[in-house]
């Protein structure tokens, strides 16, 4: 399942992604593509995948194979280094925190005893 979220969201969250895919063993652009479009995260063009799969390349993240195909023109194969792998638990984890920290924030304004700060923001804006 596909969800169509906004762009900005998939950017803040595609290095972690394309990381963690990474993880489970050399892949090409293509097959990582498909693979977060397969887990729902959604859709990402090779004019985005390709420049950060070079960025990784550079900074030691990524070792990359050319590799021939069995049915096809060869593939360029993207595998985690060491420096990947611990790039991959750093973001990981601040990820999994922001997130933590944004769903609370987000949901601590579904509740009235928070709408208090809401209201005060507003009539501060409307006197403006």
């Amino acid at each position: 399942m596909t969800t169509d979220w906004p762009g900005e969201w998939l950017r803040g969250a595609l290095e972690v992604c394309v990381l963690r895919v990474l993880a489970d063993g050399p892949t090409y652009g293509y097959a990582i593509s498909a693979r977060l479009e397969e887990a729902g995260i959604g859709a990402v063009k090779g004019g985005t995948l390709y420049p950060l799969l070079t960025r990784f390349e550079r900074a030691g993240l990524v070792d990359v194979e050319w590799r021939t195909g069995e049915s096809g023109p060869a593939r360029k194969y993207y595998a985690l280094t060491g420096a990947g792998r611990t790039e991959l638990a750093t973001l990981a984890e601040r990820w999994a925190e922001f997130a933590d920290l944004t769903r609370g924030f987000v949901a601590s304004s579904r509740h009235p005893a928070n709408h208090q700060w809401l209201d005060a923001a507003s009539q501060r804006e409307s006197r403006s």
